[in-house]
């Protein structure tokens, strides 16, 4: 039977972790562990971590992101499969189930459909998806932090999350397993995902860094015929982006890049 350790990586989300760990805990297939990797955390988390017993495994370390955070709980996985849930967010009960089923050995990342409150986004692009990820097309993988599945030992073999891209980690990890393996999906919403005023991806200043820094590191191997649209995909989300959050200023330069990119 295979089987999975569940990596929950988590900082000051006391109010909202131990939603997150029994959803892991309440799979249909359930996991080997549920390891919840605390970041340094400063509130209440320790107290809820404590209420589980040895129900679950915690690893602590002073604060350092949540890639390191990520793999520290890699690092300590006894599993053959190892997914990834946000401590904000709530997974379906039978996630694990439907996801682990799809594995064979062409396949190194199974993703699913998501809830973002009443609007779904579901998967409709599988198998060799690298080039789809560069396009940033909107059909490959939806909130990577809490719907992926992978080999323990493809998430070895690739090095983990790269702690110096925050607010892209994710996107670069299931990229760079995808330039190894082929990807499938469960065409279903299996992850609740919970937007507030503190998630990482609202602050979209970070997010650019973090995307065009991430960027240039796939360009360094990647099919460089591909760069100027990915660049202007990325521009188009990001003026998008801060026109919706009324930051008029950035909207306007990101948008001068889309438009140039455009004409070029």
């Amino acid at each position: 039977m295979k089987n999975v350790s569940v990596i929950i990586p988590t900082y000051n989300y006391g109010r909202y972790l131990g939603e997150a760990i029994d959803s892991a805990l309440g799979q249909t297939l359930p996991p080997l562990e549920v390891i919840v990797v605390d970041d340094g955390s400063t509130d209440d988390t320790p107290q809820v971590l404590a209420s589980y017993g040895d129900r679950i495994r915690v690893v602590r370390q002073k604060n350092s992101g949540v890639a390191v955070a990520r793999n520290s709980g890699i690092a300590a996985a006894r599993g053959d499969y190892v997914a990834f849930l946000d401590a904000d967010d709530v997974w379906l009960p039978r996630k694990l189930e439907l996801q682990l089923a799809l594995f064979d050995g062409a396949v190194g990342l199974v993703h699913c459909g998501v809830e973002f409150g009443t609007k779904v986004q579901l998967p409709r692009i599988n198998g060799d998806v690298a080039d789809a990820l560069l396009l940033l097309q909107p059909d490959v993988i939806h909130g990577p932090g809490s719907t992926v599945v992978v080999p323990t030992r493809v998430a070895q073999e690739i090095g983990g999350f790269d702690p110096t891209l925050p607010a892209s980690e994710d996107w670069d990890f299931i990229y760079r397993v995808a330039t190894r393996h082929r990807a499938a999906g469960v065409p279903e919403p299996l992850v609740r995902y919970r937007k507030h005023g503190s998630g990482r991806h609202d602050d979209i200043t970070r997010m650019e860094r973090g995307m065009l820094l991430a960027f240039e590191k796939a360009f360094a191997t990647a099919n460089p015929a591909l760069r100027p649209r990915a660049y202007t995909r990325l521009y188009r989300i990001l003026a998008a982006s801060y026109l919706e959050a009324g930051d008029l200023v950035s909207f306007a330069r990101t948008a001068i890049h889309y438009l140039l990119r455009l004409v070029s």
